[in-house]
């Protein structure tokens, strides 16, 4: 029930939000019990806390909805709250951000907070099948695991004797049999803070995030109010076989933001976009014709390619592997995770390519080319001191 000073007779009446609300329907322009506002703190005075809601009238709330445990205040003037109209008379409007401390004789309270969707505060006492038993005031209540977080917790024991605002989502038998979601809350803030994202948001920008699962695909991340996808791809410059080698539940790390679609809730995210780029230093270091010892990272129809650093590939076109002789596939010659030298032969710098060939087969080339050139020079100082065939017949028949 709600108490409240008429604005007509003056005199304090007692009605309940089911009442208000029916009220209600008939004015214009009046703020209706259960509707939420956002409102700017003006002043603390004793137990109350004055709210500019931009109309006419203050808004009060009790001090201690926004006060810790310790009973220090939590907000301060200028800030924005959020909180529920509940009735009000003679200009002074009363709010509250939950509905806490229900007992036995105000347990029309609850049904009050359901119909008008106010937030209830209540205390989990303990795990029960399927859920959680929720004690708000004399009354229980039962959560479900799927109503408590956003995400699954994996342990369940981090909810237990913790204060939280639920709301009500199901009232029967007369308050006796409550379902509540905690769940509902987070949504709701987290919509809450996703409008206030719209207007700020842009591709590109780096953000702080908090790693909140691992997939075969990625990972999950929450930046902000907004969660979406890191790619494996975009977690490093390197090829990434398994993500819980690089990343665990609950690591900060700072990302880019990569894709924005407010209309399905979907974004994605790259890690390593906010790390240096491995082609910037070690192009510097890869001349053509430098030799480099690399690990055999992937096979194809048409060769293999080569990490010859962190996050830099080359490519050994088939061509190149068999030797000389003609092979159908890489894998007749080589296997992934070998690790095989190659010498550097092309660079194509603007879209970060490197052509590769095997050492071996190059040594084994230019020696023989060397070796022929050899033979051709010594086949030449030959003739050069012996002379011409005629020249040695014209000799002997001098003598």
């Amino acid at each position: 029930m709600v108490r409240f000073i008429d604005d007509e007779s003056g005199e304090e009446k007692e009605e309940s939000f089911a009442d208000l609300f029916a009220a209600s329907q008939s004015g214009s322009g009046k703020l209706k019990p259960g509707e939420q506002v956002k409102a700017k703190v003006l002043h603390v005075s004793g137990e109350w806390v004055f709210l500019d809601i931009g109309m006419k009238g203050e808004g009060v709330l009790d001090k201690r909805e926004l006060s810790d445990a310790d009973g220090n205040l939590v907000v301060s003037s200028g800030d924005i709250v959020t909180a529920w109209f509940i009735g009000g008379g003679k200009g002074e409007l009363r709010f509250s951000t939950k509905i806490g401390g229900i007992g036995a004789a105000d347990r029309s309270l609850i049904e009050d907070a359901w119909r008008a969707g106010i937030p209830v505060e209540g205390t989990v006492e303990k795990e029960v099948k399927g859920g959680f038993e929720v004690k708000i005031g004399s009354n229980r209540a039962f959560a479900p695991f799927s109503q408590m977080a956003l995400r699954r917790v994996s342990d369940s024991s981090v909810f237990i004797g913790k204060k939280l605002k639920f709301m009500i989502t199901e009232y029967a038998e007369g308050g006796r049999n409550l379902i509540v979601s905690h769940r509902a809350i987070l949504e709701e803030a987290a919509q809450q803070e996703k409008e206030l994202l719209k207007e700020s948001l842009a591709i590109g920008m780096t953000l702080p995030a908090t790693v909140t699962s691992l997939q075969k695909f990625g990972a999950f991340v929450r930046a902000g109010g907004i969660e979406g996808l890191l790619p494996v791809s975009e977690i490093a410059w390197k090829r990434v076989k398994d993500v819980s080698d690089i990343l665990s539940v609950g690591d900060e790390i700072n990302v880019v933001l990569k894709s924005i679609d407010w209309e399905n809730d979907k974004f994605s995210f790259s890690l390593k976009d906010t790390l240096p780029d491995p082609w910037d230093a070690m192009l510097q270091n890869l001349p053509i014709g430098s030799v480099h010892t690399g690990i055999v990272s992937r096979l194809a129809q048409f060769g293999a390619f080569v990490t010859i650093a962190d996050g830099v590939d080359g490519l050994l076109h088939i061509s190149k592997i068999g030797k000389g002789k003609r092979i159908n596939h890489p894998r007749e010659i080589l296997k992934e995770g070998e690790s095989v030298e190659v010498i550097v032969e092309g660079i194509d710098r603007e879209n970060k390519r490197i052509s590769l060939a095997i050492a071996e087969t190059v040594r084994a080339a230019a020696e023989a080319e060397a070796d022929l050139a050899s033979f051709r020079q010594q086949s030449v100082e030959t003739t050069a001191t012996m002379g011409t065939f005629a020249d040695l017949l014209k000799a002997k028949f001098n003598k």
